[in-house]
């Protein structure tokens, strides 16, 4: 059965390293699709719960990964998910680094990075959209998130302890 987990965890992982592009959370969205909805390996509940504290936790935010592999195969399982998850688009990023390096300042070159940045974006708004619903966000929790998004995006330079404690508040005082 280990082996099974094992293999079905390299599965998952790899391809979602080396498609995450705009980082990890590009990959929240498919991650949830996988683990969730095809492979009912975790529930929506524990997958929120795992999303939470990897987002609690300090390092990257991907630890996601590792704390589904720890809940489907404990320790082993969360070595395999995270270097899954992190070795090939480091090995990848890594090979493009040095192919591309020396072309920085062509069209083709700027193109790529410029054509991409869309799509890490739209990969990052899925992952959003995806967390909100298995969290149950309606209403109010899905107005403060947009609230959240939009004082970022807008007034950049607004603290974000303050965008979440003001969140908090709100929450606090309406709910």
């Amino acid at each position: 059965m280990r082996d099974d987990a094992y293999l079905g965890l390299l599965a998952v992982f790899i391809p979602f390293s080396l498609i995450s592009i705009g980082g990890g959370a590009s990959i929240i969205s498919g991650m949830e699709g996988e683990v969730v909805r095809a492979r009912a390996w975790l529930s929506s509940r524990e997958f929120v719960e795992l999303f939470a504290i990897s987002r609690a936790a300090p390092g990257p935010g991907t630890m996601l990964a590792t704390l589904v592999g720890w809940k489907i195969a404990g320790w082993g399982g969360a070595v395999v998910a995270s270097l899954a998850l992190f070795a090939p688009s480091s090995l990848l990023c890594y090979a493009v680094f040095r192919l591309t390096s020396a072309h920085r300042e062509k069209a083709w070159h700027r193109a790529m990075r410029e054509g991409l940045a869309p799509v890490g974006t739209g990969l990052i708004i899925a992952g959003v959209v995806s967390i909100l619903q298995l969290s149950g966000a309606v209403g109010f929790t899905a107005a403060t998130a947009a609230a959240a998004a939009a004082a970022v995006m807008g007034v950049p330079r607004i603290p974000i302890l303050l965008i979440i404690a003001a969140g908090g508040l709100a929450g606090w005082l309406l709910g």
